[in-house]
């Protein structure tokens, strides 16, 4: 981290979920001075323009410019949106051969202005991306985070306040494992306020059931392609989750959030990275939070991150293309 009170983030990629994340990150006055690059240098500068003609409207003042990769030199944060977007019915496995492509030029370019904060990663797949941003960083895996499954778990406690009917800032559950089909929801840790959700279940006389829990969770699934379909691509709840991240980092919350992180021997799972509750920080992942899982939910939990590990061997592959 730079020597200063000033808080920077480098934006990479002004597409709908970079500018998204931008516009957020405008509106909560969560840092000081904001740098858009892209490859097409006209769009970052447009963009730049337009959130600057909104500064007088914001809660605080806040420098944004367009720039290069030379700008993540004192940077705090930079996060990585660019990439190729998902299409209609892909899954996000798919995209990593094309991915890794752009993530090559990305990277090595940031290294060499001698950036030395924290990598925050949206670009799916999110988790092998974030691999992949550790790999050729060479940075510490505490430093290298993914926004994983942060926004899964948005979906799910949205869908169970609306079901429960109560905020969903009340629900308190997650969404675990990859940020993708394989994603888990363990209902042994999910509480409504202080309530188990089993309990409530149980004691509810049939006015809740656990068929409509199996349903909320397969609607948080496929909630990203039913979005894909209607409108093409998925934006502002992933911006907004980025900006929940950025917030604990600068703020040194230590804050639990179900970000993408480098497992190293929890559930005898290593060397892969996945969405898990962890305490952020201002000098990134500080812990990783250990769920007391049930049985079958910690073997769904092991059999993602296996996906993952197996999808993740074609790196390898890639790297000698």
């Amino acid at each position: 981290m730079k020597n200063t009170d000033l808080k920077k983030v480098a934006l990479v990629g002004t597409g709908f979920v970079g500018m998204s994340f931008a516009y957020a990150l405008l509106n909560s006055g969560d840092c000081d001075q904001l740098v858009l690059i892209d490859i097409n240098k006209e769009k970052a500068h447009g963009e730049a323009m337009d959130l600057n003609h909104g500064l007088s409207f914001a809660k605080r003042n806040m420098l944004i410019y367009d720039g290069d990769y030379t700008d993540c030199h004192d940077a705090d944060i930079v996060v990585i949106a660019a990439g190729v977007n998902q299409k209609e019915g892909e899954d996000r496995i798919s995209l990593l051969h094309r991915n890794f492509k752009v993530f090559k030029t990305i990277i090595e370019p940031v290294i060499e202005s001698g950036f030395n904060g924290i990598f925050l990663v949206a670009t799916n797949p999110v988790d092998i991306m974030t691999k992949i941003t550790l790999e050729l960083s060479g940075f510490d895996s505490s430093r290298v985070i993914g926004s994983g499954t942060t926004l899964d778990t948005a979906r799910l406690r949205y869908l169970m306040g609306d079901y429960f009917g109560i905020d969903p800032r009340n629900v308190h559950a997650y969404v675990i494992g990859e940020h993708g089909d394989s994603e888990i929801i363990p209902w042994s840790q999910a509480y409504v306020t202080t309530k188990s959700v089993y309990d409530i279940v149980e004691y509810s006389k049939g006015k809740f059931s656990f068929n409509e829990l199996n349903n909320i969770s397969k609607n948080v699934t496929r909630a990203a392609q039913e979005i894909i379909k209607a409108k093409g691509a998925t934006y502002y709840g992933i911006g907004m989750s980025l900006v929940r991240i950025v917030r604990a980092i600068f703020g040194d919350e230590k804050s639990a959030l179900t970000v993408s992180v480098m497992m190293n021997g929890q559930y005898g799972v290593d060397d892969v990275y996945v969405g898990m509750p962890a305490i952020i920080g201002r000098k990134g992942i500080e812990d990783i939070i250990v769920l007391d899982l049930t049985e079958d939910e910690k073997n769904s939990f092991i059999n993602s991150c296996n996906f993952l590990k197996e999808t993740t061997k074609e790196i390898k592959c890639i790297k000698h293309d």
